[in-house]
């Protein structure tokens, strides 16, 4: 029970293997000889689903913490910038839209700008009058200069890539630069020891790999926290409907055209298109469910999403890939000495981009929250539980919200997504709540909460929710509020001047590179 934690075996590799073993790798010195051993064994003959394109701009803090180049990530992953969120016909179904960005409201660990922003609200949406992004995102523009050193902005942002890419390039990154062993093999046995821990997996060409700690990233298969161990499945299907996905690969109609800077999400009959541009592409998928749409029909309103795009004849011809999804997570993450990273742990519809999010964020606190030796494992593996249950009870509540919010009547998806019996008892609550006051800091209650407050006021005043605020606060802030909204306008129009495309931006990051910190 007390000997050290010398040796880590990651079971699959893709970007939730490839990410985990990077941000352990960077924080313990695997590459020093006296830093922890990890090995990641992942099989020739099982690819990577490779549709997670979006991520959070916490992966320019985890990609600057790994060592990695801001210029070679871009180039190598044909990433570009992503600003946050756009929502198309997700309230009446009559073109309207709204977003959901990355930069927090103005003054918003101050003053709390929502009930000053509602008088107006017939005049200028919430995103528009609270921060400068959403205009950018009109425009396609950039968030940051070629002058603006790495992973630095002038307005927050995380990124789009090409997932297969992104794993590729981790891989190489972490085998080259951070000391991970690299195992290309099939696992055909995992060996317990008489405490019912994993002791070793036995692979087809390289005999037996032991280890201290196994972390399984092996994608819904979950070979070792499901299959292995027996950890029940929760599903979520019955608040979160969607559970299929048809995705294609949409080519630009010339090397100019603009690129993107926000996640489309198109509501559609019996669910939603997302449309991820990068340099070289669209993705563009339509996720949802089953029970309401027939895969046929689901395929012809992809189709005609994207005539538009690339036009009948190839709209037609398209190679659309068939993808299957169990909304819903384990039962527990962590059990025994072993831990479930990625969609070996859970997976939710891609609404507002989480998998990656979680990923990242399960590394971190494995990687942070390491355990000295066996004794200490069980507690950080209850802490770690509790902390991702919350976590994923937060995503399904966020992602619920927009669904509950619609107005739409056109199909039985959309009403059924507004059954009451159907939604969680702490979105319940919130939702009588902010009847009557706005979102913020008290709806955060845990730390590094998936969504803060900011999240959930941009999607309820994006779609048209309105708080009554029956007393007058003794403390009138309007001033404040009035000074904000003008430093706004004021902002927008100096960014709005002086942005590049995120075309042009990536144009150049190519040919000069950005600037090193």
């Amino acid at each position: 029970m007390n000997k050290p934690l010398k040796k880590i075996v990651i079971v699959g590799g893709g970007s939730a293997g490839w990410l985990t073993a990077g941000i352990i790798a960077a924080e313990h010195a695997t590459s020093e000889n006296f830093g922890l051993e990890i090995t990641l064994v992942e099989s020739a003959t099982v690819a990577p689903i490779g549709v997670g394109e979006g991520t959070w701009p916490s992966m320019r803090s985890t990609l600057k913490k790994m060592g990695i180049s801001e210029t070679e990530f871009l180039i190598e992953c044909d990433a570009s910038f992503k600003q946050g969120s756009k929502f198309t016909n997700w309230m009446t179904n009559t073109n309207e839209h709204y977003y959901h960005p990355f930069t927090m409201p103005n003054g918003f660990n101050d003053i709390n700008l929502a009930p000053y922003w509602q008088p107006f609200s017939d005049k200028i949406s919430f995103a528009d009058a609270v921060c400068e992004q959403s205009h950018l995102g009109t425009h396609n523009l950039a968030p940051k200069q070629i002058t603006t050193a790495e992973y630095s902005f002038a307005v927050n942002y995380g990124y789009h890539l090409d997932a297969g890419k992104f794993g590729q390039f981790l891989q190489k990154h972490c085998t080259i630069k951070l000391g991970v062993k690299h195992v290309i093999d099939h696992v055909i046995k995992i060996n317990a020891s008489t405490t019912g821990d994993i002791e070793s997996i036995t692979t087809a060409q390289n005999g037996d790999i032991a280890g201290d700690l196994f972390i399984d990233c092996t994608g819904t298969a979950s070979i070792l926290l499901a299959k292995h161990y027996k950890i029940p499945f929760i599903s979520k299907k019955h608040i979160l409907f969607n559970d299929s996905a048809l995705a294609v690969h949409v080519p630009y109609e010339s090397e100019e055209c603009p690129i993107a800077s926000f996640t489309s999400s198109t509501a559609q009959t019996s669910g939603w298109i997302w449309d991820i541009g990068i340099p070289s592409r669209r993705g563009v998928g339509y996720t949802y469910s089953s029970a309401h749409i027939s895969d046929t029909r689901a395929e012809e309103e992809l189709r005609n999403h994207i005539i538009p795009l690339m036009g009948k004849k190839s709209a037609d011809a398209a190679m659309i890939r068939k993808i299957g999804l169990n909304p819903g997570h384990r039962e527990k993450f962590w059990h025994k000495n072993c831990v479930a990273v990625g969609m070996a742990a859970g997976f939710i519809e891609p609404l507002e981009a989480s998998a990656l999010a979680l990923i990242e964020l399960s590394a971190k606190m494995i990687s942070e929250q390491l355990p000295v030796n066996r004794q200490t494992m069980d507690i950080v593996a209850k802490r770690f539980n509790e902390k991702f249950l919350h976590r994923w009870e937060n995503i399904v509540d966020f992602l619920k919200l927009h669904y509950v919010l619609s107005k739409r009547t056109d199909s039985d998806y959309w009403c059924d997504n507004r059954n009451e019996t159907q939604l969680p008892e702490k979105l319940q609550e919130q939702l009588a709540l902010w009847q009557y006051q706005t979102p913020y800091k008290y709806d955060a209650i845990h730390t590094e909460e998936m969504f803060p407050p900011a999240s959930f006021q941009f999607v309820l005043y994006g779609m048209g929710f309105m708080t009554q605020t029956p007393h007058k606060k003794r403390i009138d802030q309007s001033s404040k509020a009035e000074s904000l909204f003008n430093d706004n306008v004021q902002k927008t129009k100096q960014l709005l001047s002086s942005l590049p495309t995120n075309r042009e931006l990536i144009n150049k990051i190519k040919k000069y590179g950005l600037p090193k910190l």
